[in-house]
Formats: structure tokens, C-alpha cells, sequence
């Protein structure tokens, strides 16, 4: 599952919110050991991935950098080439 969390911080154009709530989704799952929640905990997991997003959002904002920021495209073209090379 963490293998799906990407980093977001420093691209053009900068990271979504759907983006952030997707990794904040898959943090939640990772931590609780199951991809989907039960229906006794579907609340617990809403509440806990709202909270991850938020303070994962915040931590974007407040970071900086001056490295200039990465294309999106290049880097998946890299993420690409690596795992055509280790699954090859």
C-alpha cells in the first residue's frame, strides 16, 4: 500500500487536493492494516483521512525549497524506467 503514496511537495503544477487525499487515504489505510474500512469504522476512517489531508496540505504550504520544482511528466517517465528495469 505505501508504495502508492508519492511525494508532492516541489512540482509544477503544484499537488492537488485530490492528490493529498489520496495519499492521506493511503496513509490511513497503511496504519490501520486493512484497504477498506469495516461499517463500524467507516467514520473513523472519514475522520482520520480528513485529518491527514489537512495537516499533509499544511505541511505543502509551509514548506520551501530552492530547488526548482520538477515536472510531473519527467519524473513519471523516471518512475517508469525504474520499474520496466526491475521487473524486467
Amino acid at each position: 500500500m505505501c508504495r502508492n503514496i508519492r511525494p508532492l511537495f516541489n512540482f509544477e503544477p503544484p499537488a492537488t487536493r485530490e492528490e493529498v487525499e489520496a495519499a492521506a487515504l493511503q496513509y490511513v489505510r497503511k496504519v490501520a492494516g486493512a484497504p477498506r474500512p469495516s461499517q463500524a469504522n467507516e467514520r473513523a476512517y472519514a475522520v482520520a483521512v480528513a485529518a491527514v489531508a489537512e495537516a499533509t496540505q499544511q505541511l505543502l504550504d509551509a514548506l520551501v525549497t530552492t530547488a526548482p520544482p520538477k515536472d510531473r511528466e519527467v519524473e513519471a517517465d523516471k518512475a517508469r524506467a525504474r520499474a520496466r528495469a526491475r521487473y524486467a
